[in-house]
C-alpha cells in the first residue's frame, strides 16, 4: 500500500492527496480529513474510496464543485459514481466525475426549491439505453438511501444519458441530439401514419432500437447492402410507408449532416409497414 501526501482536506470525509504513482487523487473515508494538514502522510488503505482525475482541466473543474456540496451529498455522489464504474465492463470517461456531480448538485438544488425539470426524452432514453437506464435507477435509489433526497423519474433519464456519454466517450450534446432526433422521427411517424404508438409495446422498442442503430451507422459511415428487388417491391406495395421512410431519412441527413445510404429506407419501410398493420 502506498503512502500519500495530503494536499488539502476539503472536509472531514474528503481529502485531495498526492499519490506516488497516480499524482493527485481524491480520497473518501469517514473522518479521513479530520485535523489533516498539508503534507501530512496518509496510508492509501485508510481511505474507503480513491479515484484519480488525470486530466488537469477535469481536476480543476471538480475541485471548484466540491465546496458547493454538503458532505452527505458529496459522499452519495461519489459512491454512486463508483457504483457505475463497478457495474460497467467498459472504462468510463473520467469526465463523468465532473459532469454527474455538477448535474446532481443542480438537480438537488432545483428540487429543494420545489422546481422540477421535465424530461421530454424519458421514454425514448429508456428504450434507447436500457442498460444505462437500469444503472441510473440504481444510482437514484442509492442517493435516496444515503441522503433522503428522492429524485424524480425524469432524473433517471438524465443520469442514463450521462452514463451512456461516459461509456461511449461521446459528448453529452451528441447523445442529447440523437435522443431528440429519435423523438422527432417518432413524432413524424405518428403524424404521417395517423397512429398512436404504444410506448410500452415491443414494436415501439424495436422501432426505437432500429432508429438508434441507423443513427449509429450514419455516424460511423457504415454501409448497409440494399436488397434491390425488395426495394422496388416495397415501393409498389407500400408507397405510403416507403415515402415516409425517405422523409425520415432526409431529416436524419439534415440533422446529422452526413449521407444516409438508400438501404436504410428499405429497412425503415419494413418497420413502418409492420407498425401500420398492427395499428389499423
Amino acid at each position: 500500500m502506498a503512502n500519500l501526501s495530503v494536499s488539502k482536506a476539503l472536509n472531514n470525509n474528503v481529502i485531495i492527496a498526492v499519490h506516488p504513482e497516480y499524482g493527485e487523487v481524491v480520497l473518501i473515508g469517514k473522518g479521513i480529513g479530520f485535523n489533516r494538514k498539508k503534507d501530512d502522510q496518509i496510508e492509501e488503505n485508510t481511505a474507503e474510496k480513491l479515484f484519480v482525475l488525470k486530466n488537469e482541466k477535469e481536476q480543476e473543474n471538480y475541485l471548484k464543485l466540491l465546496p458547493l456540496l454538503e458532505d452527505h451529498l458529496l459522499e452519495a455522489i461519489i459512491t454512486a459514481t463508483l457504483h457505475i464504474k463497478e457495474n460497467t465492463s467498459e472504462p468510463l470517461n473520467e469526465h463523468i466525475h465532473v459532469a454527474l456531480t455538477d448535474h446532481l448538485l443542480f438537480a438537488v438544488s432545483r428540487l429543494s426549491k420545489g422546481m422540477e425539470i421535465n424530461n421530454p426524452f424519458l421514454i425514448e432514453t429508456k428504450a434507447l439505453y436500457p442498460f444505462e437506464y437500469k444503472l441510473a435507477k440504481e444510482v437514484v435509489t442509492l442517493i435516496g438511501k444515503k441522503t433522503g433526497i428522492h429524485l424524480p423519474e425524469g432524473e433517471v433519464g438524465f443520469i442514463a444519458l450521462h452514463i451512456h456519454s461516459a461509456l461511449t466517450n461521446k459528448n453529452l450534446s451528441d447523445v442529447n441530439q440523437h435522443s431528440q432526433l429519435v423523438t422527432k422521427l417518432l413524432d413524424m411517424i405518428e403524424e404521417q401514419l395517423d397512429i398512436k404508438i404504444d410506448k410500452e409495446s415491443v414494436d415501439y422498442m424495436r422501432l426505437v432500437r432500429h432508429l438508434r442503430f441507423a443513427i449509429e451507422r450514419v455516424m460511423t459511415g457504415e454501409k448497409v447492402d440494399e436488397p434491390e428487388k425488395i426495394s422496388s417491391l416495397l415501393k409498389e406495395e407500400y408507397p405510403l410507408c416507403y415515402n415516409l421512410a425517405w422523409k425520415l431519412i432526409k431529416v436524419m441527413q439534415q440533422v446529422m449532416k452526413k449521407q444516409v445510404y438508400d438501404a436504410e429506407a428499405v429497412y425503415l419501410t419494413m418497420h413502418l409497414q409492420r407498425l401500420q398493420k398492427k395499428n389499423k
